[in-house]
């Protein structure tokens, strides 16, 4: 992937998300500019990197798509560094400004930042010079109510923190905290971000996670998708779980497999193998709680007897004055815990 001269992307590992360093005389003044510090277990090594990027060069400008801790957790470390002016999207300066825990989802997500100061705020459709180049905001919520996007129209480049990667975007966090009415705001918000970047002629998009890509109509057919199985799932609810005796089955199967395994060219271990595979198939093949209470009953079950989940209450329901239905229910609570 083949980059402008002035703009170098540091693709970092997880948690962190990648650094942008955008170098190159401009109108504000600024030679070189950082998009987004990383999280704050990585400082130091984002700071080294800068350091050797620059070569003994300042960095004068700090600028974050969005506040969540992988993006903005190395500010005050960078700061410090090289004494750089600091930018935030307007609506995340109230965030900052109030620096609660939980609001940002830090105590939420495990996580830590430390607290910084800013300069000034930029809001969608303003317009900036970064690395030699005109770069335009571009509101970006879905992941982040504020988050935003840099569009360089001369280049066909948008940097997109995590509103969109080459594999879907950032997580919704309303989906997670089960906030009904957030998350249906969520994803309408994160629809039209997707829809805005489709409209434009983009060229290569860098991610604030991965690397840098230009196959953007696939990257945007996946997020579509994705996005697609949440609106039908809206509140992300498991899928309808399989019945117990399958996974006792299963469980079997890898009993079976280990043995196998263990047992490897050995004549008599396979024959125990074989034997306890037997065993293991057996009781895969349990009786249903009906056919359990047959042979608790020592008859046949009640033609149209009601069969329900608890088998307490399968026979006693339908025939509470059966001759031995004590003793029935009693052998039948034994089956059940066994």
């Amino acid at each position: 992937m083949r980059l402008p001269a002035a703009i170098r992307v540091f693709e970092r590992g997880w948690l962190s998300c990648n650094n942008i360093l955008l170098t190159g005389a401009n109108d504000a003044g600024a030679s070189a500019v950082l998009v987004d510090s990383s999280y704050i277990a990585h400082a130091a090594q984002t700071v080294a990197l800068l350091r050797h990027a620059l070569a003994g060069a300042p960095l004068d400008w700090l600028v974050n798509t969005h506040c969540h801790s992988d993006h903005m957790g190395g500010n005050a470390p960078v700061q410090r560094a090289f004494g750089c002016r600091t930018s935030l999207p307007a609506g995340e300066a109230a965030l900052i400004e109030r620096w609660d825990d939980r609001e940002m989802l830090l105590t939420y997500a495990d996580q830590r930042a430390e607290r910084f100061a800013y300069d000034d705020c930029f809001a969608d459709g303003d317009r900036l010079g970064m690395g030699g180049l005109a770069w335009e905001v571009i509101a970006a919520p879905g992941h982040d109510p504020h988050a935003v996007m840099f569009w360089c129209e001369a280049e066909r480049i948008l940097i997109s923190g995590d509103a969109l990667w080459q594999n879907g975007f950032g997580v919704i966090f309303p989906r997670l905290l089960g906030d009904a009415a957030g998350r249906d705001a969520a994803y309408a918000q994160t629809r039209a971000t997707l829809e805005r970047i489709a409209a434009l002629p983009v060229h290569t998009v860098i991610p604030g996670h991965g690397a840098a890509f230009d196959d953007v109509p696939a990257a945007l057919a996946r997020a579509f998708k994705r996005l697609e199985s949440f609106e039908r799932r809206p509140a992300g609810l498991p899928r309808r779980r399989r019945p117990a005796h399958r996974y006792q089955r299963a469980l079997f199967a890898t009993r079976a497999a280990s043995a196998r395994r263990l047992a490897g060219d050995r004549p008599r271990a396979r024959r125990r193998a074989k034997a306890r595979r037997r065993r293991h198939r057996a009781a895969g093949r349990r009786l249903t709680a009906a056919h359990r209470l047959e042979r608790a009953a020592g008859r046949p079950f009640p033609a149209g007897a009601p069969i329900q989940f608890s088998v307490l209450t399968a026979w006693s329901g339908s025939r509470p004055d059966a001759p031995h239905a004590s003793a029935v229910r009693g052998r039948a609570h034994r089956w059940r815990c066994r």
